[in-house]
């Protein structure tokens, strides 16, 4: 990718991947689409694991690091997370990835259920098809916004489904880096634009729609190249009509890039 301009809508890791870019001999250009708001609820939490104390759940399923570590920060605050590790003892512990896994892992928590790569809400529930779960309390780790898919697929298997709310996601406090974005788009300047979540697509979606420009930037990603960090991002890009140009396998950061890079060398014309 060398030379190559690269948009990135990440905000989190937003500076990891600039770096990784900049490791290749690209330039990022930073457009965050995505904010995660804390949305935790003390009081709730300290009642729900009140409640989990006598009305023991039989499932949990944690789905992110970053609401996994928020969890368990409002439990430490409240001096209630002795309490939570034993409601998590009696319980089938199921984890979608290896960021939550970690962090339930520095509290000592036995992971029952681990998702396979690229660990989707499929994967979440190919590792619960050995358990009948009719009937069985199954509490979820929200992560941004309720995951839909995975709460019907739970109910229609005659679970009962509560809600963890950690944190929300939204738009970044000034949309301004991603009406840069857009502009640098239709002049031509981005090579590739880099989505790590599907959030980030329905975000610059809703702000191009606002501005009249939903049909332009398509025009413009099309003429770009897109890349997506995995299933679910594509599924969503895929919705706007997009095509995507790489999508790397395990969906994570490193091999991201690889997999970016790799596109640009194949794209390359050969030297004669």
């Amino acid at each position: 990718m060398k030379d190559k301009t690269i948009a990135i809508l990440e905000n989190r890791a937003g500076e990891q991947l600039a770096d990784l870019v900049r490791k290749y001999g690209g330039t990022p250009f930073s457009a965050p689409a995505l904010a995660e708001v804390p949305d935790i609820d003390p009081v709730l939490i300290s009642q729900m694991i009140e409640d989990w104390q006598v009305n023991q759940p039989d499932f949990f399923i944690f789905q992110t690091g970053v609401g996994v570590k928020a969890l368990f920060a409002t439990t430490d605050s409240l001096g209630i997370s002795e309490q939570f590790l034993q409601v998590l003892a009696s319980a089938i512990v199921a984890v979608r990835g290896t960021k939550p896994s970690a962090v339930l892992k520095s509290r000592n928590v036995r992971i029952d259920l681990l998702a396979s790569e690229p660990y989707t809400t499929a994967e979440v529930l190919t590792a619960l098809d050995a358990y009948n779960i009719a009937g069985k309390l199954v509490v979820v780790q929200r992560y941004g916004d309720t995951n839909w898919d995975l709460q019907k697929a739970l109910e229609e298997r005659g679970a009962r489904v509560a809600e963890i709310t950690t944190y929300r996601w939204s738009l970044p406090e000034s949309i301004q880096p991603m009406l840069d974005m857009m502009d640098a788009l239709a002049a031509g300047t981005i090579d590739m634009v880099c989505f790590t979540s599907a959030s980030q697509v329905h975000n610059l979606f809703a702000v191009a729609q606002q501005l009249g420009r939903t049909e332009a930037l398509q025009a413009d990603l099309h003429r770009s190249m897109v890349a997506s960090i995995g299933p679910v991002c594509t599924v969503a890009l895929h919705k706007f009509g997009l095509k995507v140009d790489v999508e790397p396998n395990p969906p994570k950061l490193g091999p991201f890039i690889t997999a970016i890079n790799s596109k640009f060398t194949e794209t390359s014309p050969a030297l004669v």
